[in-house]
């Protein structure tokens, strides 16, 4: 069942001999429960094609469809709403807010939508990412790992029709980056969670169902891995 589909999406800055094309007529689709990783070079347009596929940045041209919505026919406010429900962004340098607890943190979302909170599903979230103890600690009493464990738990309380994480391991050591990939492993195949993750770390890259290479803006290689 196809979760995702991208259909001739561009996004351009500038203009005359200043154009840049970030993201140039790209197209692809992606099956519920898949693992995708998207790799890239720096500058290659990954992180602006995440940022459009998440709702957080309007393209240039083209069309972007999640669970059958069109995306950018949405007005703003609606939009919001769509980023909140069926949306899961995890970033590398967390983006937690520090003044709330790991637990608060989770749950920001849901309480931002004025929904009740799945206190069954908050605890299964704070056990398998190891922080039922720590539920009560503030982002500065975290190391690195927990914290990225508290952004997964975030973008997984409201059970989201697609994951994406921009470079969720960019900002750990090799022992802390295997173990996130391994608990976005375990999302995948627990929740059925649609999980796309943009990296340049090749070894994190091979474990995905599906590899898709950006170089300019353009996809130059699409290839499966495993089914």
């Amino acid at each position: 069942m196809e979760i995702l589909k991208v259909e001739h999406l561009s996004k351009h800055y500038g203009s005359g001999e200043n154009l840049v094309k970030a993201v140039d007529d790209v197209s692809f689709s992606v099956e519920k429960g898949e693992f995708l990783a998207i790799i890239g070079p720096s500058g290659s347009g990954k992180s602006t094609l995440l940022h459009i596929l998440g709702g957080v940045d309007r393209p240039t041209a083209g069309k972007v469809f999640v669970d059958g919505t069109d995306v950018y026919a949405q007005n703003d406010e609606a939009l919001a709403v769509f980023r909140r429900r069926q949306v899961g962004l995890i970033y590398q340098f967390y983006n937690l807010i520090p003044v709330l607890t790991a637990q608060e943190n989770i749950t920001l979302p849901v309480l931002l939508d004025g929904r009740e909170i799945n206190k069954e599903r908050l605890e299964e979230l704070l056990d398998t990412l190891g922080l039922k103890e720590r539920r009560k600690n503030l982002p500065n009493q975290l190391s690195g790992g927990q914290q990225q464990r508290v952004s997964i738990g975030r973008a997984l309380m409201n059970a989201p029709a697609v994951v994406l994480a921009d470079e969720p391991t960019g900002n750990l050591d090799s022992k802390n980056s295997q173990e996130i990939v391994e608990l976005l492993k375990l999302s995948n195949r627990r929740y059925g969670q649609t999980l796309i993750v943009i990296t340049h770390d090749e070894s994190i890259a091979l474990q995905a169902d599906r590899i898709i290479a950006i170089e300019d803006g353009k996809i130059v290689r699409d290839e499966r891995m495993r089914r």
